[in-house]
């Protein structure tokens, strides 16, 4: 008689690890392009910072499977890490330095769109990333997981793009819609930092989750979501706090405004 079947171990990530290696040359090459005459340059931080994300994509995605805890390692790096540093290699400051312009000033339009105010808001990217989370452990989802690798594999694309929109509209430096101001992000930073907690003591408990594991291994793998989630929305803060700009006062009504240049 086998064990409880509590990890991914024969889901091979196969062609998908070829996508972060492919995100990143074609990065390379545009972030290339603009060091060339009349480029402007691309800040070297930036390039490293998309190469770490993709990097810790790659690691991701090729975990081999281990337990529960080797699962909860795979969703630290896919669904939190990997994301940040992905965010914060400007993506989309570094297609419209390179695309023509007038398909540059389209992505702008759809960027600045009103319609996508309400998705580009934190407590989306709340709703989906840690929201996620509750609904994949305390339902039989976690469990329909393990059946079907191609839900597996939906579940770790969901992870990522709620990663890569909570991630950004908490400090992303890329255009977008129109996102509230710091102290508002850092109260919903926090409530993903209690929400994590929580989700963490209770798989620590085996209480209110449907995961089919052991008791070690559950409580392994709350070690890893509390400590590591911890860690990457510790970074998270600083990548905000890093990136903010304080709000400049408008100027008296008759002066015209300092030209504001664009950081990166």
């Amino acid at each position: 008689m086998t064990g409880p079947h509590t990890g991914h171990d024969g889901f091979a990530p196969g062609p998908t690890l070829l996508v972060p290696l492919v995100l990143f040359w074609v990065y390379l090459a545009a972030a290339l392009r603009q060091r060339g005459p009349g480029g402007g340059g691309w800040p070297h931080r930036r390039t490293a910072a998309f190469g770490v994300g993709a990097a810790l994509l790659t690691v991701g995605l090729g975990l081999p499977g281990g337990g529960f805890a080797a699962h909860m390692w795979q969703h630290l790096l896919i669904g939190m890490l990997a994301p940040l540093g992905l965010v914060l290699g400007a993506p989309v400051t570094l297609a419209l330095r390179t695309l023509p312009r007038r398909r540059g000033r389209a992505l702008v339009r759809l960027l600045r769109h009103r319609a996508l105010g309400p998705l580009a808001h934190p407590v989306t990217g709340l709703a989906l990333s840690t929201g996620g989370l509750y609904l994949l452990y305390l339902t039989p989802l976690y469990r329909a997981t393990l059946a079907h690798p191609a839900l597996h594999h939906l579940t770790h694309l969901h992870f990522l793009l709620a990663g890569l929109l909570f991630t950004w509209s908490i400090a992303g430096p890329d255009p977008g819609p129109h996102r509230p101001r710091v102290p508002v992000r850092l109260v919903v930073l926090g409530v993903a930092v209690a929400a994590h907690a929580a989700l963490a003591q209770l798989l620590y408990a085996g209480l209110a989750v449907d995961v089919p594991a052991p008791p070690e291994q559950l409580r392994a793998g709350a070690t890893v979501m509390y400590y590591g989630g911890d860690l990457a929305e510790i970074a998270l803060a600083l990548a905000l706090l890093a990136t903010w700009r304080p709000e400049r006062k408008a100027p008296p009504q008759g002066e015209p405004a300092a030209g504001r240049a664009v950081r990166v």
